[in-house]
Parts: structure tokens; sequence; C-alpha cells
């Protein structure tokens, strides 16, 4: 069955949609999903497994099982193979979903939000395992395992403490923008070919697409001749959405997990390190770093996010925190002037920049050693041309 887009896009995205069918046709696997035979490490036991969350009436599994799409496709062999594989190990499967807990009912929304097929947010369960720190060998990270390459043309930027291919919010946008912009230009709106071209790169289904119906074939995703994991991907991802749909009958317990999402997000006025925050609000600072996985130096800068994420019951005493006055200090002497911290700058090199001593510069910020961050604002002791 074919799914259209409704999404309608503007003039101003056409550039970025030659450029990403450019990345797609020269590169026959763009984004890489962990090797099929890889057993991620699974964690025993993560802090969200402490929170109480209450599952209401309308869960996220209910949810998602209204949104499913493609229960057709269970009846082929290699979904029927995954499912047993899956059903093998059921503890595997609770273990990855637990992983997603935090991110599973946003997820989900976005989707729904977009029309889109239901088994489109369990993606990352095959991608990632629900990890937003996943690595490949091949160079792809964060939950939708997005390549160097084909990240930049999707505006997800990596600079100054930052990856947006593991910040999840930034992340699942481009993805679900990838997913729809690959089936409108390519696949009449198929979003199964869609999601084979994500796996594999646009080229390589287009030549097997266009063999197919050369040869007088059907040229949709389950009649194609791909490489092996790209034919196991969609295989694996509909097997998954049908132990989802009914757990029961495969020997799954599925985590209750509310429909609601679990976090919130928080507005970025002023630099913030995650750290500070947790001390200030007694919130744990695993959490806070869990969620914000896209700031890879611990620290938050209005030049590089919008937002940071917190734990939805946290929100409010976050945000009266982050309202609050910042704290009174010490007036500086007549003409000290700030410098803001850039990537790449390094205690010496500012106190050369401004002709004065590392140990002044040190003395003056009240540093105990050389460890400096991005965004953060160093004052500059005035020294008298004499001095000097």
């Amino acid at each position: 069955m074919t799914y259209r887009t409704t999404r309608q896009w503007t003039l101003a995205l056409a550039g970025g949609i030659a450029m990403i069918g450019a990345l797609s046709a020269t590169s026959p696997a763009l984004l890489a999903s962990p090797h099929p035979g890889a057993s991620p490490a699974l964690p025993t036991h993560h802090f969200w497994d402490d929170l109480n969350l209450e599952a209401m009436p309308g869960d996220a599994w209910e949810r998602l099982r209204d949104n499913l799409a493609w229960q057709d496709r269970r009846h082929d062999a290699r979904v029927q193979h995954w499912i047993e594989h899956y059903r093998a190990n059921p503890h595997n499967v609770v273990e990855i979903i637990e992983r997603a807990r935090p991110w599973m009912a946003w997820i989900t929304e976005q989707v729904e939000l977009r029309g889109l097929p239901g088994e489109v947010s369990l993606i990352p369960f095959v991608e990632s395992s629900y990890d937003p720190h996943a690595r490949s060998n091949r160079g792809a990270a964060g939950l939708w395992q997005f390549m160097p390459g084909t990240a930049d043309a999707l505006g997800l930027r990596r600079h100054g403490g930052y990856d947006g291919r593991l910040d999840v919010v930034a992340a699942t946008h481009a993805a679900l923008d990838y997913i729809e912009l690959q089936a409108e230009q390519w696949y009449e709106g198929d979003i199964e070919l869609s999601l084979a071209a994500y796996n594999a790169g646009a080229g390589t289904v287009n030549r097997a697409r266009h063999g197919a119906q050369a040869r007088g074939e059907a040229g949709d995703y389950w009649q194609l001749q791909l490489p092996n994991e790209t034919m196991q991907y969609l295989p694996k991802l509909n097997a998954i959405a049908a132990i989802i749909e009914d757990p029961d009958a495969y020997g799954v317990a599925l985590p209750e997990i509310d429909d609601a999402p679990a976090f919130a997000k928080v507005p970025v006025n002023r630099p913030i390190e995650l750290s500070q925050l947790a001390r200030a609000t007694g919130v744990a600072a695993s959490e806070l770093t869990s969620l914000n996985p896209g700031l890879t130096n611990g620290s938050a800068n209005p030049s590089t996010v919008e937002v940071v994420l917190v734990p939805v019951e946290q929100e409010e005493l976050i945000l009266a925190e982050l309202s609050a006055p910042a704290p009174q200090t010490a007036p500086a002497p007549a003409g000290d002037s700030q410098y803001l911290v850039q990537r790449g700058d390094s205690l010496s090199a500012i106190a050369a920049r401004h002709s004065i001593s590392v140990a002044e510069l040190r003395q003056h910020n009240g540093l105990r050693g050389d460890t400096i961050q991005v965004g953060q604002t160093l004052e500059i002791p005035h020294r008298s041309l004499a001095a000097r």
C-alpha cells in the first residue's frame, strides 16, 4: 500500500531536497543501522525506572497501536522470521523499550501529527536500540543514526559542544523531514520505499527499483532485490510492531509508559551548566544529562541551542531557577572588559591576546586551573599602557 504525505513544502526547501537527493544518489548507504548481528550492551537499570509514572487508560502503547498501518505485511516470511527472533528474546525487547521510556510518547506524537504510519515511531528500535549515544563503525550517530554528511544537509549542526545528531528532538524532526522528503521526491509518497532509502540510500533503492520494473516486476519494497541489511529493515520494523500490538500473544510484558511526553522544553536565555542547574534545583544531574545528549560538554548556550529538556515533573522548579536574577558579583574595576570564550580558545591564547599573563587571568576570574568552556565569560583585567 502506498501512503501519500499531506505535508506541503515551500519553495525554500527545494535546495534542501536537491542536496539530499544528490547525497542519496552518490552514496549507497548514507544512513547506516547497527550491524545486524550486533548485540548492543543493555542497561540493567536506568534512572527512568525510578520514576513513578502512572499509566493512563490511553497510554503510549494504545496511541501507537491506533496508528499502526502495515498489519498486512506480517504474513511475509521475512517478518515472521523476525517475530520469532524477538519472541525468543523477550527480555532483550523489553530492555530496549525501557531505554525508549523518555522518548516514546513524544516520538509517537510527532509521527501522528504528520499522518505517518505508526511503525515509523519504531525506527530507533532497529537503528540504535533507542540509545541516543549510539555510534556505528561507519560514522552514524544518535537515536536515528545520521551520517555526518546527511546531518549537515538537514541542518543538524555539530559545533561548540553540541552535536545535533545526538539531540533527540532535533534529530527526530530531521529524520521525519528526511523520510517525507524522499517519499515525495522519489517514490510518489511511498513511505516504505523511503524507509528503504533511509537505510541504503536513494541511489541503491532507485537502481533496484528500475531493475525490477525493467523485468516487468512490481517496484514496491517487498519485491526488490536490495542489500541484505535493507532487505531485513522493514521486516524487523513490522515484527516489533506486531509484538507491540499484541504483546501477550508473544509473551512480552511491555513496560507501562504514559501517553504524555516525559520531558518539557525550557528556553535557553543565558549560558546554562547542567551540573550547576542540578545542584541549584536538586534534580539529578544524570537526568538532565540523559535528556540532553546533544550537549556534549554539559552546557547550553543561546548561540548554540534554543531549549534544554528537563523532567516534566520538575519544569516549574527549573523555570523558576532560570528566571531568577543572576547572582550579583562585585563590580569589575574601571576599565575591565569581558571576553566570551569561543571554540578553540585556550587560557594562554586569551591571555596573550590581551597582553596579560595566564596567572593574572586565572587569579582575576578565580580559576584554579586552565580549564575553560565555550560560552564562559571571562573578566579581562585592565592594565595601563605604562604597565604594558
